[in-house]
């Protein structure tokens, strides 16, 4: 797979050059997709690229920590931000002119940050299954198990994390742990969001792609989003659990929305919330 330079990562503080792998089909209006925590292969984008190849440019990065790009020993609690501004020199030294985001999860976040931060710089974002409250009780048992015991995932899980990210797959999934668990630490209120409360700032289209059964989803968090945006597309997909692009019920569903935002971008009506 290619990789393409950039100058420094804010991910990784002290290395220059930094290199970036990234896959790359199609042709036509760009479509960045943005991985979640434990990176690209557990959740593929197979069937997306098959459905937008004939009509878009489908670019997808290993952040920094991930893939084929380079490591990290550890996330730092403001790994999303960090990741956001990696994101935005990726797409200059691609070349990638208003591209839309499309973000699952961690990835999600990462795709608001870098449309708060530069907002004429993208056409669009789709946000999958994003997270908005630091403070994440219901994953908290999750996340320590992240942190203390990976091979607990299961084997399925395992040998896949372990052909994306190599003999390094384990330290990848204890980092993002870790990240989530001092996000929470870090909070200075209970109520603090992962956008300083500046969400409702975005003027960006937007559609939000939730999965109804998304097992990371707080009590009240998918309401709170779209009260944040309340000019947000919403698509939300009654079979889909944490990543709806990728699961064999909710991938069609999931596709359809994406392609009817997608072309709403095209003809200049999108919603900005």
């Amino acid at each position: 797979m290619p990789k393409v330079t950039i100058a420094s990562s804010p991910l990784a503080p002290g290395v220059a050059p930094v290199r970036i792998q990234y896959r790359d089909a199609g042709s036509g209006s760009p479509v960045v997709f943005l991985h979640g925590g434990w990176g690209y292969e557990i959740y593929p984008f197979d069937r997306q690229i098959e459905a937008l190849a004939p009509s878009h440019r489908l670019v997808i990065p290993d952040r920094t920590g991930y893939g084929g790009s380079g490591r990290l020993e550890s996330q730092a609690v403001d790994f999303h931000q960090r990741a956001a501004g990696e994101t935005l020199a990726v797409l200059d030294a691609l070349g990638l002119e208003q591209p839309v985001l499309w973000g699952h999860s961690d990835g999600a976040v990462i795709a608001l940050l870098a449309g708060l931060a530069q907002p004429a710089r993208v056409a669009g974002l789709i946000v999958e299954a994003a997270h908005l409250f630091r403070s994440k009780p219901a994953s908290r048992g999750f996340f320590e198990t992240m942190m203390t015991n990976p091979d607990g995932l299961g084997d399925r899980v395992t040998s896949v994390l372990a052909r994306d990210h190599g003999e390094r797959w384990r330290d990848v999934i204890r980092m993002n742990g870790a990240a989530w668990l001092a996000i929470e630490q870090a909070r200075a209120t209970a109520g603090d969001d992962l956008y300083g409360g500046r969400l409702g700032t975005l003027r960006v289209p937007t559609l939000i792609v939730h999965g109804a059964k998304d097992p990371r989803t707080e009590p009240g968090e998918l309401e709170a989003l779209r009260a944040a945006l309340p000019r947000a597309r919403v698509a939300l997909i009654a079979a889909g659990g944490h990543s709806p692009h990728s699961e064999r019920l909710a991938a069609d569903e999931t596709t359809a929305a994406a392609e009817g935002f997608l072309a709403g971008i095209a003809r200049g009506i999108g919603t900005a919330p």
